[in-house]
């Protein structure tokens, strides 16, 4: 078995080096690993759907897809992630899976004086709250299951990055459960660092489960290779919100100049169609605003780019660019 301790704490890099890790190794893998601040969303998730939007731009939180299922799970240097790559055992199904590589982590918890347990499909809980929110993909003969492990992040910080807005949203995407959530680090009859912890979870599962316990270390075509899966994928702007799924976004607005109603449709991040509606007062077609944003992508830097171009005030007399954007979001 390969053990891998990753130092990098960028989002991007860590799911580009897991990706890296499950298509290129034979061998069964157990890593450990941090992210800076991020949203790590579900592969089958509406990006939008998932996260206060204004929050994550105004504190520099990163949103990443993943190669897995399931829900939106916020990262932070309080929070440890794990990640067991293995052959598929025949038969087995996805309950199976989290059953099998969960299994260590609460044997390692025991070690500690915590009593967690697997309830329903895919989460870890401590008295009936959830630390650990897991996922699986399978590629070829081979399983990655991975998840978090809540031990000392910041819950104001979760809650806030996650907030969102479902019901403005119409879509067949997979909506997140937002479950009660709570730190390993509450449950602690010693107080631990997160870098004691890693220790600790890095020996516990090294020592009972590996007598071939191998420290893999990245090779220069390995580095080479995330680097690009990196900058060609996970940073990309295709990838994080262009493969959310079809969708309809709707949202009202009172403003000073009058109630703006704004209706999407968006495929693969791009707005296919639009329609504005309002009792508001113009010089200028709203029809003209509708062509300019069909074929934008729909987040807010490409949406104030093209307003941008107009002035909004022509066509939403008294209504600001500011007021306008709040609207797509």
């Amino acid at each position: 078995m390969y053990f891998v301790i990753d130092k990098s704490t960028d989002p991007q890099w860590n799911l580009a080096a897991e990706e890296y890790l499950f298509k290129h190794l034979n061998e069964p893998v157990f890593r450990l690993w941090q992210n800076e601040n991020a949203v790590i969303i579900g592969h089958h998730q509406n990006a939008l759907a998932e996260i206060n939007i204004d929050y994550v731009s105004k504190n520099g939180i990163k949103v990443v897809r993943r190669l897995t299922g399931g829900g939106a799970v916020f990262h932070d240097l309080g929070n440890v992630n794990f990640t067991f790559i293995d052959n598929r055992v025949d038969s087995e199904d996805t309950s199976s899976m989290f059953a099998r590589f969960t299994k260590p982590i609460i044997e390692a918890l025991e070690g500690l004086g915590v009593k967690a347990y697997l309830e329903g499909r895919n989460d870890l809980l401590i008295d009936g709250r959830k630390f650990s929110g897991n996922a699986v993909a399978v590629y070829k003969n081979r399983v990655l299951q991975h998840g978090t492990l809540l031990f000392s992040s910041s819950m104001a910080d979760l809650s806030q990055a996650l907030a969102s807005r479902p019901e403005k949203f119409i879509g067949k995407s997979v909506q997140s459960n937002r479950s009660r959530v709570t730190n390993i680090s509450e449950h602690l009859a010693q107080p631990m660092s997160v870098e004691s912890f890693i220790d600790y979870m890095d020996n516990f599962i090294r020592n009972s489960r590996a007598k071939d316990y191998k420290l893999y270390s990245y090779s220069s075509k390995d580095l080479f290779e995330i680097s690009k899966l990196k900058a060609e994928k996970y940073s990309k702007e295709w990838w994080n919100f262009g493969q959310s799924p079809k969708y309809q976004f709707s949202k009202v607005e009172k403003f000073n100049g009058g109630l703006l109603e704004v209706y999407l449709n968006v495929e693969k991040g791009i707005i296919s169609d639009i329609k504005i509606f309002g009792d508001y007062f113009f010089s200028k077609e709203t029809i003209d605003i509708e062509k300019l944003l069909v074929g934008v992508a729909h987040n807010y830097e490409s949406i104030e780019a093209k307003i941008n171009e107009i002035e909004i005030g022509d066509y939403f007399s008294n209504i600001t660019k500011e007021e306008f954007l709040t609207l797509f979001f």
